[in-house]
């Protein structure tokens, strides 16, 4: 018995040991448990609330940049710095002398100029640039007209791309053309034409005259295209200025761009002046008895033209002419000169037309008729004008055109008029 209870007590011994050993390594095992539950558990809720930072802060950074988006952009001038110190400094103090040297033209004339031009040459400045104001951009295309200077050089005064006066002067011959071309140079009318021949006889005795017609060569570069039609008899390229003038020398009839090889007379064919005065615009049934003949408005124009009731022309120096004719020659030849006269002020004061220009022929026949407008403004306005050394172009020899001539009566009768 006793060794019965004895291997109970040592089973129990064991079992309780065994048991105790068990429950103390459970207990170690379930708290590490606990602690990694709770060290996931914290891991797990900074990761939320990392995570939930980090959307707050992504959700403020979007809402800055939308804000900004939604904001107006504010204007930002780009443009590539240029020294304009003639414009800025130099040009404020111009005399009236230095505007009528540079610019051939007055600071008021100026002026009102820029009032015609506004509409067309006005420009707005954008979000990325300022824009040229206006009256320089005037200035710059008056430069050029009065200068022939090059592009580049005109820049670099200016303090503008050689691209931008480029674009002034293209602006600007288009924008006088549209707006002023038919102001200022216009058919006269009935009442007009009265005044004018008015002035002319009293200024140089010679009745019924309206006017005197001439041609002058534009200098111009060789063209890509046919260019042997715009080389003239002096040797050189050209276009012609066909121009009408009235006795103070303001045009009153122009027609520009015909090729240099051209006759004068042929010039006139193609002239819109021809049709005109076909149509009646130079009213044939308002005559004047002159000697027995009824004498209706007539333009004055070298031997180079043909002889027309409305144009008349000198008699042909043959070495035979008598006293009378003599006479008609120099009274018409006095009364002509007008027209050279203008000729030589239009060229003095725009020398683009007095050199050669190496602008396109279809540029350059905006800008001979920009510079014909611009001639009669300063002689309306009373410009001062210098005289300089613009040669005169040399008489055309007369030949014969397919024109058939008349007028002989009423050029006989200014003659017996003239000589009585």
């Amino acid at each position: 018995m006793e060794s019965s209870h004895q291997r109970v007590l040592s089973v129990l011994g064991v079992w309780y040991i065994l048991y105790t050993h068990i429950t103390i390594a459970f207990r170690a095992m379930l708290c590490a448990s606990r602690r990694r539950a709770a060290e996931r558990r914290r891991r797990f809720l900074k990761l939320i609330s990392d995570t939930r930072h980090n959307f707050l802060l992504l959700r403020q950074r979007r809402r800055r940049q939308l804000a900004l988006l939604n904001q107006r952009r504010q204007p930002t001038v780009w443009a590539f710095s240029r020294a304009s110190a003639f414009w800025d400094v130099t040009m404020p103090n111009f005399t009236p002398s230095d505007w009528i040297a540079h610019f051939r033209m007055s600071e008021e004339t100026f002026s009102y100029l820029c009032s015609k031009l506004r509409p067309a040459m006005q420009k707005r400045n954008t979000n990325f640039r300022a824009c040229v104001p206006l009256r320089k951009r005037v200035a710059i295309a008056l430069w050029k007209l009065a200068t022939n200077s090059e592009y580049r050089s005109i820049g670099l005064l200016f303090g503008v791309s050689t691209t931008s006066v480029c674009r002034c002067v293209q602006d600007f011959c288009k924008a006088v053309c549209k707006l002023l071309l038919a102001e200022v140079i216009a058919f006269p009318t009935l009442q007009k034409l009265q005044e004018m021949a008015d002035y002319f006889e009293t200024r140089w005795g010679v009745p019924q005259c309206v006017g005197a017609i001439d041609g002058s060569h534009i200098p111009i570069i060789a063209p890509q295209g046919f260019h042997t039609d715009y080389f003239n008899r002096k040797g050189w390229h050209s276009i012609i200025l066909q121009g009408i003038v009235d006795g103070r020398g303001m045009f009153w009839n122009v027609n520009a761009g015909q090729p240099g090889s051209l006759h004068d007379a042929r010039v006139l064919r193609l002239s819109t002046f021809w049709d005109l005065v076909a149509h009646g615009q130079l009213h044939p049934t308002s005559t004047k008895n002159i000697e027995g003949v009824n004498v209706g408005f007539y333009v004055l124009g070298d031997s180079a033209y043909p002889l027309q009731n409305w144009l008349l022309k000198p008699f042909s120096d043959n070495g035979r002419l008598t006293a009378e004719q003599q006479a008609y020659n120099r009274k018409t030849s006095r009364a002509r000169v007008v027209v050279e006269n203008a000729f030589g002020r239009l060229k003095g004061r725009w020398r683009c037309l007095l050199k050669r220009n190496d602008s396109d022929v279809e540029l350059l026949k905006h800008m001979v008729l920009t510079c014909c407008v611009l001639h009669n403004i300063c002689e309306s306005h009373g410009e001062e004008y210098t005289e300089c050394d613009a040669p005169a172009d040399e008489p055309v020899v007369a030949n014969m055109q397919e024109v058939a001539e008349e007028g002989s009566d009423v050029r006989e009768a200014l003659m017996r008029h003239f000589t009585r």
